[in-house]
């Protein structure tokens, strides 16, 4: 067993870390990675051109550098020549091979395959298919590039999600619809095994090609072993006994027994537990579809306004949630995103004021205006109710309204919802990926414009945005947020926070904005306060 050096002790590295994913894993493929649930395995099993850091800047991957053409739209990589894919049956006498820029043509194409049917095709909506005839070409085994379109300063970060990473043709050929249980990746972990809904486990990849500071080869663990319980409050008590590592987030049910009012962690779990937490590129807000009659209250835009206002968040946050989130007073776009400086707190509660912008609209005290559905699934029932009793307050009546998940995404995506709880979580880091929701070219089901919001002006200056350097930018995207807090199509209501409970001993489990699970720097210590 390895060891590693640390304020001159010496700590052995654990065998494993043991994590739950309580939502299950649909796939290891990917092609398939959308939702953290699968890309928490796909960062441990596969790599890209590019990557993260915890601060969201890019970084070298695979491609060990890349240059940018002077108008922008070409991106040329040159990738690493100590790369390969992990052993397996799929490849002569089964030892993986190295990985060349042709790997990146097949699976970007593969991306776009109608017969994959993969949920990142988008990503490559913006490709100039001019160039190669896809808009990405192979030059040699170590040079790779890609086209667009138009500028798109975020391009980098895009590469940088888990649904771009490298598989190899002959995996994919072998396995065929089964890839998806019998991954094959270059990351720092290997598939070993998967019993569906019950174990997954992930083992180390002893010819990784990252290594720490020191030069000793990543990862540091032996293994990584996923269950699936379904039950939260059981999770949480597996956690307790010890037979989980960590756990993610927090449960309703379990909240007021790890918190304390104020936030911190239950002082009687001090001694083997430590809390961690980041801010997460996570908005929850509630969105009013743009497309209700003309004579209707939610219409107008000084009622939207004043239900944007109507409510405390502050204080919605201190009960409901213990203030594990920053209240969106400032718009949509979080305040720990890179390159943007918010404008203001135009959602800030203000009672008064909203009383008046309703006696402006001709709705004196609330007065005409019937009770408003506000549609949303049973997580967030008790902010709903808390908005529901402050708005009560300035004369506006709201009917709570709770549907399963499935139909209520499916309500939602086709317009059918009035007024109705939403969250969005960045593809990217970037302010761009925040303002899409309400490009009127990305209205649902096409994108992810669920209020179908149309303003020339805004559409505008969101192609602006595409052009310009990071200080214009910012500038741009205030005056974006300046115009979507007149017309108010959506309410922010808070900005989440990524959240870990860790056991004490284990070190490298910080949390980042993403809420990506990176586990090649994890490892155990009995005594990790020395570190």
């Amino acid at each position: 067993m390895a060891a590693f050096g640390c304020s001159n002790k010496k700590h052995e590295l654990a065998d494993v870390i043991r994590y739950n994913e309580s939502k299950g894993i649909a796939t290891l493929d990917p092609a398939f990675a959308s939702n953290l649930p699968t890309i928490w395995p796909t960062v441990q099993l596969f790599n890209g051109l590019v990557q993260l850091n915890d601060s969201l800047n890019v970084e070298p991957s695979i491609a060990k550098s890349w240059d940018i053409s002077p108008d922008k739209t070409l991106y040329t990589f040159h990738l690493r020549n100590d790369v390969a894919f992990h052993d397996d049956p799929a490849f002569p006498k089964g030892i993986g091979r190295k990985v060349v820029a042709a790997d990146f043509a097949y699976s970007f194409s593969r991306i776009l395959d109608n017969d994959v049917a993969s949920p990142g095709r988008w990503i490559f909506s913006g490709l100039d298919t001019t160039f190669h005839t896809k808009g990405f070409f192979a030059v040699n085994d170590s040079t790779f590039q890609v086209k667009i379109k138009t500028p798109a300063p975020f391009f980098l970060g895009m590469l940088a999600m888990p649904l771009t990473y490298v598989v190899p043709k002959e995996a994919v050929d072998r396995y065929k619809e089964d890839f998806r249980k019998h991954p094959v990746g270059t990351g720092p972990f290997m598939f070993k095994m998967w019993r569906e809904g019950e174990m997954l486990v992930l083992v180390k990849n002893p010819k990784y090609f990252e290594f720490d500071s020191k030069g000793q080869r990543l990862p540091y663990l032996k293994a990584i072993n996923v269950t699936f319980i379904t039950d939260k409050y059981s999770e949480f008590m597996e956690f307790i006994r010890g037979n989980l590592d960590f756990i993610s987030g927090i449960n309703q049910s379990t909240k007021d027994e790890i918190i304390t009012n104020s936030g911190k962690l239950n002082p009687k779990y001090g001694d083997r537990i430590k809390m961690l937490t980041s801010p997460y590129l996570n908005t929850e807000y509630l969105g009013i579809t743009q497309n209700l009659p003309k004579n209707h209250p939610l219409m107008n835009p000084l009622v939207r306004k004043a239900i944007a206002i109507g409510f405390d968040r502050q204080k919605m946050l201190k009960y409901l949630r213990k203030n594990m989130a920053l209240a969106a007073e400032s718009g949509m776009i979080p305040q720990s995103i890179p390159d943007y400086t918010p404008n203001g707190k135009p959602y800030t509660y203000n009672p008064t004021l909203a009383a008046e912008l309703l006696r402006k609209a001709g709705y004196p005290n609330g007065k005409g205006i019937a009770p408003i559905k506000l549609t949303s699934t049973e997580d967030y029932a008790d902010l709903l109710e808390f908005v529901q009793h402050d708005l009560s307050a300035i004369g506006i009546a709201i009917e709570i309204d709770i549907v399963p998940g499935p139909s209520f995404r499916q309500q939602m995506a086709s317009g059918k919802l009035q007024f109705f709880r939403g969250s969005w979580i960045a593809d990217y880091p970037d302010p761009e990926n925040y303002m899409a929701l309400f490009y009127s070219n990305n209205e649902s089901p096409n994108g992810p414009n669920y209020t179908r919001f149309k303003s020339q002006e805004f559409d505008q200056l969101y192609l602006e945005s595409f052009f310009e350097s990071s200080g214009n930018r910012s500038k741009i995207f205030g005056k974006m947020n300046q115009l979507l807090a007149e017309q108010t199509p959506a309410i922010p209501l808070y900005f989440d926070k990524a959240v870990r409970f860790v056991k004490k001993k284990i070190v490298g489990l910080e949390p980042n904005p993403m809420n990506y699970l990176y586990l090649k720097k994890a490892y155990k210590t009995d005594d990790s306060s020395s570190l």
